[in-house]
């Protein structure tokens, strides 16, 4: 596990999240440690080395 930082799409706040070096392709949902709203993130790895990391909000 990595810690990465990132501005949240909602608030813009600098925040952190544990990223799984062990998946190298992933997208899965987690909510913004400060202002709860849900954040869609994509991440991928090559040789558990972090190559591209998005984080986007899920409002239409």
């Amino acid at each position: 596990m990595i810690e990465h930082f990132f501005q949240c799409p909602y608030c813009w706040e600098e925040i952190s999240m544990l990223l799984d070096r062990s998946v190298a392709n992933q997208t899965y949902v987690e909510d913004c440690e400060v202002c709860c709203n849900p954040i869609e993130l994509t991440v991928w790895f090559e040789e558990q080395e972090l190559q591209g990391f998005q984080a986007v909000s899920l409002e239409q």
